[in-house]
């Protein structure tokens, strides 16, 4: 198998979307979209990967510090080729193939590009693109072929005639080059279009003019071409991606009661016969051991582990906490920075007050202890296995001192 890199585009901005912050730092499920690219990328054994920057380029890469990125700024941002050609230094004496993909499509699966890999290895092509057949390609660049199927070239959507708008093939930008054909065919490219920008595309239809072989398969599913431009998009891409996420979960022995009022981040572990109850929101690095009950309507924050056979109920939150096999919180209790031992119970309304105004600070729960309804426990605080809180009562470290004394 020859040597593949990836080059991922990651220079723009978005004027639909309204902001400040580069667009492939956009969240879906939690996760910069641009994190979903490189995890599939390395999925498939790419061990380089030159990421394309411009817009926002510092904020980009202040969030990934990985030693298999090479950052490439694109100063001027004139288009796909245009950004392919900020990578000729890097390029110009590899000699193997060379991946192309667009750090806001999140949603492309590994299985995909294995697919593309393995066909353009096989093919011995110059070039190999992943295409989908859209209900609706609007926006997206039209596959054309000739009568026995061999692609001819991608027409832009802006520059497509009435007829090729009814094209249903689209182009969502994941090209396979051969990478010494590849750099001769970005040098010919001319700004002729409406954008006046330098087209990748153009680079396909280069090779198919000159004769090199060029293939397009339709390896990818409708839901892998969701680019993301506007937040609307973005919240359709999350919405797709969570569905991904319950649908691995479940395949794992997880039962979800009902996804579609259950949100789960990207980041998340749980484990086996654990029960998710509705209304339920599970946020960042979150792990949730065997046979737990969590919900409906808790919300777990970064940071929290559940061991095995915890009970989580109503209105409940953890942050940033570790709870034992057996601990129980069933109604409107807040578990912030804390340890919790084994077996303990958490009444209906406890609270743990972890922040003093300045510092937030951390309690520490020993085994079999009971903490009675509406107790508030002021951190910094540990408590002695076996500790009886009563309701209503106000623990600070020295008054636990004499909760310690009776346990």
């Amino acid at each position: 198998m020859a040597e593949t890199v990836a080059i991922i585009l990651a220079a723009g901005g978005s004027t639909r979307m309204n902001t400040q912050l580069a667009k492939v730092l956009h969240e879906v499920c939690g996760r910069p979209m641009l994190a979903y690219v490189l995890q599939a990328c390395r999925k498939v054994g790419i061990k380089k990967i030159y990421v394309v920057v411009g817009f926002s380029s510092e904020q980009v890469k202040s969030r990934f510090d990985d030693d298999d990125i090479v950052w490439v700024q694109q100063g001027e941002q004139l288009g796909t080729a245009h950004a392919v050609m900020c990578c000729r230094e890097h390029l110009k004496d590899f000699e193997g193939q060379t991946l192309i993909l667009c750090g806001d499509g999140p949603l492309i699966r590994s299985q995909t590009l294995r697919t593309l890999i393995d066909k353009h290895e096989a093919g011995q092509s110059a070039a190999t693109l992943a295409t989908a057949i859209l209900d609706d390609p609007s926006g997206y660049g039209r596959i054309v072929r000739d009568a026995y199927g061999n692609i001819q070239g991608i027409v832009e959507h802006l520059d497509c005639t009435p007829e090729q708008l009814e094209i249903k093939e689209a182009n969502p930008s994941n090209y396979l080059f051969n990478n010494k054909r590849l750099l001769e065919a970005i040098d010919n490219i001319k700004p002729d279009n409406v954008k006046k920008e330098y087209y990748l595309t153009d680079a396909i239809s280069g090779l198919i003019s000159t004769g090199h072989k060029v293939e397009a398969i339709t390896a990818m599913q409708p839901d892998e071409a969701v680019g993301i431009n506007s937040r609307s998009q973005l919240s359709a891409a999350s919405k797709i991606m969570q569905r991904r996420i319950q649908a691995r979960l479940m395949d794992n022995g997880v039962t979800i009661v009902d996804p579609g009022n259950t949100w789960i981040d990207a980041r998340a572990q749980i484990g086996q016969d654990t029960v998710i109850e509705p209304f339920t929101y599970v946020h960042g690095e979150v792990k949730i051991g065997s046979d737990c009950r969590v919900g409906p309507f808790a919300y777990l924050r970064d940071g929290t582990v559940l061991e095995k056979d915890v009970v989580l109920g109503v209105y409940t939150e953890v942050k940033n906490s570790t709870l034992a096999e057996g601990v129980r919180a069933r109604h409107h209790s807040f578990i912030g920075d804390t340890t919790v031992g084994r077996n303990v119970n958490i009444g209906a309304g406890s609270i743990t007050a972890n922040f003093d105004g300045e510092k937030v600070n951390r309690t520490s729960i020993g085994d079999n202890c009971h903490i009675g309804s509406g107790a508030v426990l002021i951190a910094p605080l540990e408590l002695k296995d076996g500790s009886n809180v009563g309701a209503g009562t106000v623990v600070s470290q020295e008054s636990a001192k004499e909760l310690g004394k009776k346990a």
